[in-house]
């Protein structure tokens, strides 16, 4: 039977709306007008959140951007502590989250793998032993000692990939990265998810690619507005998600007469 890996028990976490300090005399004007009130001053970013995730699985995340996606990955990874509730996992995690997070642009991309591998918690030594793996794997062997400044994005998210999956962690935590790749490396990766989840891992992904969603997870849940919407099999928790692109031909035809008349 598999064990859960991942368990979040009614997890709330809030946030600042700004970061401005400001002196007694501006709160006060500011609070005058009603603005800036202590009531207002966070915001609920995850609110009263239970999650749990067995081994093995491949969970998608949807939802519009500040839905809460990132933060409830982050909050598993451990870099945010919730402020109610508990958040636990068992086992390594590797988190994938952006082209440049754990990057430095005047470094070359062999020596960003080493310090992106640091920040995994890898050993130099254990980086050397998967060095050739992580360049044979992400192509860019031709271009492994120039700086990162010259990558474009697709190849940093190639490199990125390359070295979080290296070492295939218990927990794999991706926050939209794989859409910046290109075709090859695209196939590539989800080939490279199969496996780890085939050798016992977890896998979150966060994606507003819904065809993404719908390939590789076998369960997934809508995140709004901080807490949990929906939660089933990926095709039905993409149906019950409206993007915030998505009009109706009705809409449309609406708005077109509204602005002929």
């Amino acid at each position: 039977m598999s064990h859960t890996t991942i368990l979040l028990d009614h997890v709330t976490l809030t946030f600042p709306r700004s970061r401005i300090k400001r002196g007694l005399k501006e709160g006060a004007f500011l609070r005058s007008f009603g603005i800036g009130a202590s009531g207002e001053e966070t915001f609920t970013a995850l609110d009263d959140v239970s999650l749990e995730v067995k081994q093995g699985e491949v969970l998608g995340l949807v939802g519009r951007n500040g839905a809460g996606k990132s933060t409830l990955l982050r909050v598993i990874a451990g870099i945010y502590r919730p402020d109610k509730g508990v958040a636990k996992r068992a086992g390594q995690v590797s988190l994938l989250a952006g082209v440049g997070v754990g990057f430095h642009g005047n470094m070359s991309g062999r020596e960003n793998v080493y310090l992106y591998g640091s920040i995994l918690g890898h050993s130099p030594r254990d980086i050397d032993r998967m060095l050739d793996g992580i360049i044979e794997f992400s192509g860019l062997r031709d271009f492994i000692d120039q700086p990162l400044r010259t990558y474009s994005s697709g190849m940093k998210t190639r490199l990125g990939f390359s070295v979080a999956s290296a070492v295939q962690p218990e927990i794999l935590l991706i926050d939209e990265v794989l859409a910046a790749g290109d075709a090859e490396f695209r196939e590539r990766s989800t080939e490279r998810i199969k496996e780890m989840v085939k050798d016992a891992g977890s896998v979150l992904i966060a994606s507003h690619s819904l065809g993404t969603i719908k390939e590789l997870c076998n369960r997934a849940i809508l995140v709004q507005k901080g807490k949990i919407a929906a939660s089933g099999p990926p095709g039905e928790v993409v149906d019950a998600y409206v993007p915030p692109a998505a009009v109706s031909d009705e809409e449309i035809g609406s708005r077109k007469s509204a602005s002929a008349t």
